[in-house]
């Protein structure tokens, strides 16, 4: 162990050093060295002994409790092992114009392993289905590994080349005049984009992008209750990845199509019903269409055209399982157009008992404008009031 390296451990702690708690992750550990690092760069603090001499501290700190094996020994003896940590001898290791502008050291990421693309499938559902979940098979184009070249983008047999370019480095050295002084940026090398190297006999499968794109299936199990705009992610069923990379996801966006006969608002469901005259009148038990078939609904005497009933439970299923939406009915009953004589009398004989005029000269009066269309409208906003109130 270096003499300097003794005598740092001596005088400070590695954690008290960068801020951060004995137990921090290696996120914070990164997050803390980042942000000392642009407050105590020489190149920030031009001509300060005193920075130059924190930042080679701070840089010996992060270089020991980023390293998961010089971490667990420093905690444990409260020092690094013989030839452990240390400054890099190639200088301060961390590039200012990165720092604050991006690029440099992250940029030498791109020639290494890459997560591969996600991808997205819209699926569109009848509303049955929505309610009762159901099991799809989704067929889809996807980037496969070549399964010629393995993933290598090489013809069988050859190799990938030295970039001459980095000379296998993957990145690029420059320096740059600013106001701030001279600074040394890393960029990705524009001839192998990172890799370090160059395929000069490429896969004649892929043509030495070592994937190709495949027809794929992949079955989804959709749960009850799903909604449009609902998301099913399905880990490592995307892309796969470049480079030996890990895969991507399938994103499975939902769409339900409308129905014919119900009009969904979250959980519940409106659907209409006719009836006659005489069960408004009288009451009567109707059967009613519901998603999980047949129901009956009880309608008491004295029912009047666009009320609405509420059948408990028969609406779409919460879709993390917590119970069942209600079903909104809204009753309708129709005026006949044509009468046969018996029907005619016998409306005569009803109006009659009720004191009605019937077949006879009568003023009808215009209700204003307003009232018109407060009628009109009334009976299609039945449904919108049970769900405001």
């Amino acid at each position: 162990m270096s003499e300097r390296m003794s005598s740092m451990a001596a005088k400070t702690d590695y954690y008290e050093l960068l801020g951060v708690a004995r137990g921090a992750s290696t996120d914070e550990i990164r997050r803390a060295y980042r942000t000392l690092v642009r407050k105590h760069h020489p190149d920030v603090n031009q001509g300060s002994r005193d920075s130059e001499e924190l930042f080679k501290d701070i840089k010996e700190a992060y270089d020991v409790l980023s390293d998961p094996e010089k971490r667990s020994y420093y905690d444990q003896y409260g020092h690094v092992p013989p030839g452990g940590g240390g400054v890099d001898p190639g200088g301060f290791g961390v590039d200012i114009f990165d720092l604050f502008f991006g690029g440099g050291r992250e940029s030498q990421r791109r020639g290494g392993p890459q997560h591969g693309s996600d991808l997205r499938y819209d699926l569109e559902l009848t509303l049955e289905e929505a309610a009762a979940g159901v099991e799809k098979t989704l067929s889809f184009e996807r980037e496969h590994t070549c399964p010629n070249c393995s993933g290598t983008g090489t013809r069988s047999g050859s190799a990938p080349a030295p970039c001459s370019q980095c000379q296998g480095a993957g990145q690029v050295r420059r320096t740059q005049q600013t106001v701030l002084g001279s600074f040394s940026t890393v960029a990705t090398c524009p001839r192998c984009q990172g890799a370090g190297t160059v395929i000069t006999d490429p896969c004649p499968e892929c043509k030495g992008l070592g994937r190709e794109r495949v027809e794929s299936e992949v079955k989804v199990r959709v749960p009850a209750g799903v909604d449009t705009g609902n998301v099913i992610q399905i880990a490592g069923e995307g892309d796969r990845g470049f480079r030996g990379g890990s895969p991507g996801s399938l994103r499975v966006v939902i769409r339900v199509a409308p129905h014919d006969r119900f009009e969904r608002h979250g959980r519940d469901l409106v659907t209409e019903s006719e009836i006659s005259f005489a069960q408004a009148a009288m009451g009567a038990t109707v059967e009613v269409s519901t998603l999980r078939g047949a129901s009956e609904l009880v309608v008491p005497p004295g029912t009047q055209p666009g009320q609405v009933f509420r059948m408990r439970g028969e609406g779409m299923p919460d879709v993390n399982g917590r119970g069942r939406g209600d079903l909104h009915v809204l009753v309708r009953i129709p005026v006949p157009e044509k009468l046969n004589d018996r029907q005619r009398r016998a409306v005569q004989e009803l109006a009659a008992a009720f004191d009605e005029p019937a077949n006879t000269k009568t003023v009808i009066k215009t209700p204003p404008a307003d009232e018109r269309e407060h009628g009109i409208r009334g009976l299609f906003e039945k449904a919108k009031e049970v769900f405001e109130r």
